[in-house]
């Protein structure tokens, strides 16, 4: 289990699992605040708590960032909407995880949310190697 939180630790995540990769996104919002997100379901790998602000984004895919109000990091993104399957999208910041060596093997995922909408090619790096 990678669990993290926000810098005064009133915001705390969960992650049950291997997440696989960290994605870094390089879209208007995630590229200014230096994310790196783990994707899953609300309610199933990714629990939350806390309470937050939410910056929301309305176009589409529409989601809401979810931040601390007292020390302002980002902890997290929900969709706004429900998928078909009923289960509504959620993404962890995984440099708020506790333990960092518990993330830093990692393989980073690059994501064109700016331009495509597509994954970028891999760079052969991981979380270790940006933190180093």
């Amino acid at each position: 289990m990678i669990e993290g939180s926000c810098h005064c630790g009133s915001v705390r995540w969960t992650f049950d699992g291997d997440p696989g990769s960290a994605t870094a996104c390089n879209c208007t919002i995630c590229r200014r605040y230096g994310v790196l997100w783990a994707y899953d379901y609300e309610g199933e790998r990714i629990k939350i708590s806390g309470e937050t602000a939410v910056y929301t984004r309305g176009d589409e895919p529409g989601i809401g960032f979810h931040f601390c109000s007292n020390c302002g990091n980002v902890g997290y993104w929900r969709g706004l909407a429900l998928r078909p399957d009923g289960r509504r999208r959620i993404a962890v910041n995984l440099r708020l995880a506790d333990d960092p060596a518990a993330v830093a093997h990692l393989p980073i995922r690059h994501f064109d949310g700016l331009d495509t909408f597509r994954d970028l090619p891999p760079d052969g790096k991981c979380v270790a190697d940006i933190w180093a």
